[in-house]
């Protein structure tokens, strides 16, 4: 899983920094607010795209106003390490839209779940229905989020 870091000058992070503060900006909003006319800039947010540096555009929603005010993180050990164990539980874990993310992880647990639930009932409704049904599970544990004091699905921009 090594994967090539890409060369960025100071215009591609200064693109990539205005799409990060709103990815809805015009080709043209973005080239003025860069210093670059609209083909060269978005030539270079082309490059960006297809180079995979910008994976995609999406809306942050809040989940609150959604009707989910529970998030938890369920750490989950397997019973059994195989891939094929591990592949089925994964598998299972991309079919259920509560789960927010899952990564496997080093230490006690094998995966880290974010989940959300309307409620602690429908939390539990929701456990006992999916979590305890995946597949080759011995161990979960849940901790409940308190107050969410960051929250950002980007990493930050090198310096450049």
């Amino acid at each position: 899983m090594n994967v090539a870091k890409v060369k960025l000058d100071r215009i591609d992070l200064k693109i990539l920094g205005e799409l990060l503060s709103d990815a809805r900006l015009s080709s043209a909003d973005l080239a003025e607010r860069v210093s670059l006319t609209a083909s060269p800039c978005w030539r270079r947010v082309k490059r960006l795209e297809s180079e995979g540096v910008i994976c995609g555009y999406n809306a942050r929603l809040d989940s609150r106003k959604l009707g989910y005010q529970v998030m938890a993180f369920i750490h989950i050990s397997l019973e059994k390490n195989h891939t094929q164990y591990v592949q089925e539980f994964e598998q299972a874990v991309l079919a259920i839209p509560q789960v927010l993310a899952c990564h496997r992880i080093s230490g006690r647990y094998d995966h880290q779940l974010m989940v959300v639930a309307e409620d602690l009932e429908a939390y539990g409704l929701f456990a006992e229905k999916y979590i305890n049904g995946l597949p080759s599970v011995k161990e979960v544990y849940t901790s409940f989020v308190l107050k969410e004091v960051k929250a950002t699905a980007n990493p930050p921009l090198p310096a450049g």
